[in-house]
This record gives structure tokens, sequence and C-alpha cells, in this order.
């Protein structure tokens, strides 16, 4: 079965001058217009294929890689706006239609939005929508303390930044809690602090647990010396958004990290920095 808006795996059944078709098995036989088909590609072959539609709905197979699939969300930038709506680049030669209805308010040219990619039961058409919270916090939240997860950055509050964990749930970083520029439509890893009575899940971007933040500080701290040729200018009198703009940490932990690195001799301490031990 053919899935919309995904990738399939499927095989090349025949040749055509403007290109080649590609069947599920299932009867279904997909045009692949010819600038898509690989060099060396023949009848047999098979081809793991994108399938969308183009501009009079009938559905087309492509090995492009479009920057989002159907049910996940992105970041994407809007290249026209119309009376029918926005549109959107999602990394295939036809962009994506955001409805007007379904845009949390009036898109411009240019801006990015964080979208969620839908087939609309009405129309069979694959469309984004910037009303996501329909779409999020739908089952009972599966994480625990200190777990690993991916977040979307999805946008600014007063205590810090909404974001998207695994593409299902809704989370929040303090602003407290961030050593380092957060953009809107970033992706980035984190480690969820704790899921509260009311399931709002509350992420850090460092590890929890003192020897967790201490492990990282110290591979960002070396990670940083061996990018600056050895030596960084900064000592415990630096300030702490000078080590948190060059580190990302706070300058507790930095100081931890200084301080775990000296006793294992893998860094010496000067008047003016840090120098690494080669």
């Amino acid at each position: 079965m053919i899935k919309l808006g995904r990738y399939n795996d499927l095989e090349v059944v025949r040749e055509v001058e403007f290109g080649i078709y590609v069947s599920d098995g299932e009867g279904v036989e997909i045009l692949m217009p010819k600038r898509y088909v690989p060099e060396g590609t023949v009848v047999g072959n098979n081809l793991r294929c994108f399938v969308y539609q183009d501009s009079e709905a009938r559905l087309i197979a492509t090995t492009e890689r479009p920057y989002v699939r159907v049910g996940e969300f992105a970041s994407l930038q809007v290249n026209a706006v119309n009376e029918v709506g926005a549109f959107a680049d999602w990394g295939t030669s036809k962009e994506l239609l955001i409805p007007h209805r379904e845009q949390a308010r009036e898109m411009e040219v240019g801006h990015r939005y964080v979208i969620y990619v839908y087939v609309d039961e009405m129309s069979g058409r694959i469309v984004g929508t910037a009303r996501l919270e329909r779409y999020l916090d739908n089952v009972p939240a599966p994480f625990e303390a200190n777990e690993e997860v991916e977040i979307l950055v999805w946008k600014p509050t007063p205590l810090g930044y909404k974001v998207i964990i695994n593409n299902s749930h809704t989370g929040l970083i303090y602003r407290n809690q961030i050593f380092r520029p957060v953009h809107i439509g970033e992706r980035l890893r984190a480690w969820v602090r704790s899921v509260r009575d009311d399931e709002k899940i509350d992420l850090s971007l460092q590890p929890m647990g003192y020897r967790n933040v201490i492990d990282s500080a110290e591979a960002q701290l070396l990670r940083s010396l061996h990018l600056h040729g050895g030596f960084l200018s900064l000592t415990d009198h630096s300030e702490p958004a000078e080590i948190a703009e060059l580190l990302q940490m706070s300058k507790k932990n930095f100081k931890r990290a200084v301080g775990a690195l000296y006793k294992q001799q893998r860094i010496k301490l000067d008047a003016d920095g840090i120098r690494l031990v080669e």
C-alpha cells in the first residue's frame, strides 16, 4: 500500500520517454519524472521513493529528500502567499500549501514557521498547519527523568522556550537553564528534568546528575580547547556571560570541569587562561 507523504520501497515496472513507472506490487503504478530517475536505473530495480502529489493531485514518486514527512513537525520558510494560503519550501519541487485557516497568524514571505504536515481528509492532499496543539500531547507522556530526547524549538514564552519532544509532546526549557543561543526551529538534544503531576514536561539542554553534568562539561571544554589551538583566555575571574557564549555552560559547571581536568593533568592553568596539555 502506497504511503502518501512518506518513503516507499517501490519496484521499477516500465520505462517511458518522460520517466519511469514504479509499483507497490499491488497494481498501483506511479510516475517518477525523468529528472528524478537515478542514472543506470532499469526495470526490476527497487527504489526508495518519496510519494507526493503534483498540482493536479496525481501521485508522483521522487528521489528528492524532503525536510519533513507526513506526521512530522519542521521549521519551513514561506516563499509565496496568495488567496489560497502560504506556500513553503519543504524540500520538493512542489511547495507545501498551508491554507489560511491553518495559519496561527497571517504568514509572510521570507519568514520561517514551525509546521506540522498531514493529509487533509476532505481533499486527500498533503498540507501543512501552524495550529499544532491538536497534534501534540494526545497520549500520556512516556518519558522518565534524565531520558535523552530530541526537541524542536517551537516558540518563546515568558519562562523560556516551548519545544516539541520526539515529534509527540510539548515541553519547556527554562530561560535560566539555557547557556547558549537558541533559535526557533532548531533541533537539539535535551534531557527530561521531570514529568510533573499535570504531565507537563520540563527539560534541560544538559544531562542531569552531577557526574553527567561534569562529564558533559569536560568534553565541551576539551573540544573548545582543541578548536582554539589548545588555549582559552578564560579564568576564575571571567564573566559568566563570556563563559556561556564560548562554552555554552554555566560558570559553576565551567569551574567544576576545570577542576576535574586539572586533577587529571589534562590542562594547565596560566595567569591569562587555560592551556591544553598535549
